[in-house]
């Protein structure tokens, strides 16, 4: 405990918000990717401390939030179908498709459960040989080192009821499309410090070289998130733009080389279409060829889902930094916790979530 409560020192954050004050001449706009970073960001106020002039924004790194609404009505059509045993994180039950959710299929008779690994989804199907178990493997690089082995576990059990419904997503490509973009509004990112865990900063450089922007991996806590945004700030007033480590405790340039290869082995790039923003090119990982027996869209033949997006929701232009959630006309009355229309609004790491959760209504 003591170890977390350096992190949240309340003095240290000022004394670097102070720092921050005197070090920034310009406006500035700077995203955090990370859902996680948001919510700490807004549950301990880092928002309200910030100087005149200098803006966060709030980036599309919340796999529930980005998971297409295409692959959550794929989810409704397996998990609805007798004989299926079929595994989520507890996060995405309450996902709303075209027409309800995972919970709504459970309540009227499909057996959804909750798990807390992959693997336990892989001992749920050694343990019911006549029923076929799915698991719901989303998520960017963090989760992705879980997933694979999880395949490649089935795989050397010879597990034939075993399958995965993949919805994996990549940061670079999404922060390369946010750049690319003709409204782009972002100068700098704060990058998710357990995607570097695994998959390291390499990556960043050239994206921070190529659209002259500086990025920062940080972490979770209050201090990290603080540290993060002077490291860009100071980057932007001297005019200098690569790729920066504020986390070195946990992250290294690297990252982790056993966690790649197992992805590497098991997955392969593949376009993939993120909820409110569109199809992102090379931006997800799909099954190789050698694992495609544990596919659950081929085996449950589930491909042609035409998915109705509610025409009320804006959360593809929050996820991109456009707009914030109080911009939104449903945000907290016809949109809410009990009642989402969006995925930004039910999980745990969503920006509209975390506005209604902290108050930030304006």
């Amino acid at each position: 405990m003591k170890f977390i409560t350096d992190y949240r020192d309340a003095r240290r954050v000022h004394a670097l918000m102070d720092e921050i004050a005197r070090t920034i001449h310009h406006p500035w706009v700077i995203m955090e990717i990370c859902g996680g970073q948001t919510h700490s960001i807004m549950k301990y106020g880092l928002d309200q401390l910030l100087p005149d002039g200098l803006e966060l924004v709030h980036g599309p790194g919340c796999p529930v939030c980005v998971t297409s609404i295409e692959m959550i009505d794929k989810a409704l059509a397996i998990a609805a179908q007798p004989g299926v045993i079929f595994t989520s994180y507890g996060d995405m039950l309450r996902v709303p498709g075209s027409a309800g959710d995972l919970f709504s299929i459970r309540a009227a008779g499909g057996d959804v459960r909750v798990v807390y690994s992959s693997l336990d989804a892989v001992k749920i199907a050694q343990e019911n040989p006549e029923q076929q178990v799915v698991f719901f493997a989303i998520g960017f690089e963090t989760t992705a080192p879980a997933n694979a082995m999880c395949v490649f576990h089935a795989k050397k059990l010879g597990l034939k009821n075993f399958s995965l419904l993949t919805s994996h997503v990549r940061v670079p490509p999404a922060m390369h499309t946010i750049l690319g973009s003709v409204n782009n509004r972002v100068q700098g990112f704060l990058a998710a410090g357990h995607v570097c865990s695994v998959m390291g900063y390499w990556e960043y450089t050239p994206i921070a070289q190529k659209y002259q922007v500086p990025i920062v991996v940080t972490g979770f806590e209050p201090l990290d998130i603080t540290h993060g945004i002077l490291y860009v700030v100071r980057q932007l007033e001297m005019g200098t733009y690569y790729a920066e480590n504020a986390y070195s405790r946990v992250v290294s340039y690297e990252g982790n080389q056993p966690a790649q290869k197992i992805i590497r082995q098991v997955f392969e790039d593949c376009d993939q279409t993120w909820r409110g923003i569109g199809t992102i090119p090379s931006s997800g990982w799909q099954l190789k060829s050698e694992y495609k027996d544990f596919d659950a869209v081929q085996r449950f033949q589930v491909q042609q889902i035409k998915p109705a997006e509610s025409p009320l929701c804006i959360a593809g232009r929050i996820l991109q930094g456009l707009n914030k959630p109080f911009d939104c006309s449903a945000f907290a009355n016809q949109c809410n916790p009990e009642h989402p229309l969006g995925a930004t609004m039910v999980s745990s790491e969503g920006a509209c979530s975390a506005y209604y959760r902290y108050g930030r209504s304006q």
